[in-house]
């Protein structure tokens, strides 16, 4: 059996449950593919199909671009017990032809809802050049690198402190408590600068806020050194400043119309067996190890912002966020609501048991058909680089050619 473009297109635009697999490698996929469509090899499926999709019933389409891997994959799946899964008619090909648009590079639509964001609220940015220029004259800044902390000690710019995503608003002002500071917020090309910037913009930050524009690529590009190796991060906090991060982020997520539940809540939503439920503990990997609610995954709430098809592959899902501060989980449920997510937060989170340790995630993927990212290590050729750039840019027109994405801005 096997579906047609023009349906899956339409479960879409409905919001209807559905998981888009494409089952090629990671490279492959990322020359090309469906908007919302997931990546899973068929090499990981048994280690990562009853993860990533946690409801046996789920309706599952999968396609290649002609390399045979897609029948492969359906018995692979059904040996699992899934039980509806379909071939997308055509394939990839199928999909182009249909006249629907393909889209290149990795958690592309994560990546064109930053452009959106950017566009929509016209997102301050500085380049480089003038970044580099703040620093040497030894002006009032502080720059937050928002991304992964291996990421930031990996390459970072000078100076740079390490704020993963979602724990902006709760530490910049730690960073920064003069409101006259200028705060700077930069990752490796543009997605999670542009949307930790607007963060603490719209978290009501006194501070100048910008983003750095186009990251460490940017800096590089403009031949600008970057460090190696630094290990700085903002860590410490005090009640008070919880409390006014908690005040700040929940009236974000209330504009963007997130909705709150308590454990009795929970209870009963995972009692609906028709619907797919994930359940994200928004912390930090330590912070969640040290203790997290029974049945909630790690997801920090920056990542699952950059790479919710990786996380959250089942598209029309309900999502529950928890978090023992709350305006990590009120931060991370704001951007995804506006992603289009039906997406609750957890109330009175951690007044009960806790389990500790890990949450048992499939094995990291190794090297086999990895997609190399331009901004991975600066060695990368600077046409690679620009070319990334580029394909961001032109992420809005793109979207507005498809019409499927379902995004709003507040």
């Amino acid at each position: 059996m096997s579906v047609l473009p023009a349906a899956i297109r339409a479960a879409l635009l409905a919001r209807d449950e559905i998981a888009l697999i494409d089952v090629r490698e990671e490279a492959d996929f990322a020359k090309g593919h469906a908007l919302f469509a997931a990546q899973l090899p068929v090499r990981r499926i048994d280690e990562e199909a009853e993860w990533r999709l946690p409801r046996k019933d789920v309706f599952i389409v999968v396609y290649d671009d002609g390399e045979g891997l897609a029948q492969r994959a359906v018995m692979q799946f059904q040996a699992l017990g899934f039980s509806r899964v379909e071939l997308l008619a055509g394939g990839l090909a199928g999909w182009r032809d249909a006249g629907y648009e393909l889209f290149e590079d990795v958690n592309s639509y994560s990546k064109a809802f930053g452009e959106l964001v950017e566009h929509r609220r016209h997102t301050p940015s500085l380049a480089a050049p003038q970044v580099q220029a703040l620093i040497d004259e030894d002006a009032d800044i502080t720059i937050l690198d928002a991304r992964r902390f291996d990421e930031y000690a990996t390459m970072s710019i000078p100076s740079g402190r390490s704020v993963p995503g979602a724990e902006l608003v709760l530490r910049a002002p730690i960073a920064a408590p003069n409101p006259a500071t200028t705060i700077i917020v930069n990752c490796a090309g543009r997605t999670r600068s542009i949307i930790g910037t607007q963060s603490l913009i719209n978290a009501g930050l006194p501070n100048p806020v910008y983003a750095l524009r186009n990251g460490t690529i940017g800096w590089t590009l403009a031949g600008q050194r970057l460090a190696t190796g630094q290990q700085k991060s903002v860590a410490e906090f005090a009640d008070d400043d919880a409390q006014i991060a908690q005040v700040r982020a929940r009236d974000v997520a209330y504009r963007a119309g997130v909705r709150r539940i308590d454990a009795e809540g929970l209870q009963h939503i995972r009692a609906e067996t028709a619907r797919t439920l994930y359940c994200f503990d928004v912390r930090q990997p330590e912070a969640f190890a040290a203790g997290h609610l029974p049945g909630f995954r790690n997801a920090p709430g920056g990542q699952l912002v950059q790479e919710t098809d990786h996380f959250a592959p089942v598209r029309g899902a309900r999502i529950v966020l928890a978090d023992d501060l709350g305006s990590r989980a009120d931060m991370t449920a704001s951007w995804l609501a506006q992603m289009g997510w039906e997406v609750l937060v957890l109330d009175h989170a951690f007044d009960g048991s806790l389990e500790y340790g890990s949450d048992g995630a499939p094995t990291p993927r190794g090297p086999e058909g990895r997609y190399k990212r331009p901004y991975e290590g600066t060695d990368n050729a600077e046409a690679a680089m620009q070319a990334y750039l580029d394909w961001e840019y032109g992420l809005v027109d793109q979207l507005a050619r498809d019409g499927t994405h379902g995004f709003f801005v507040i």
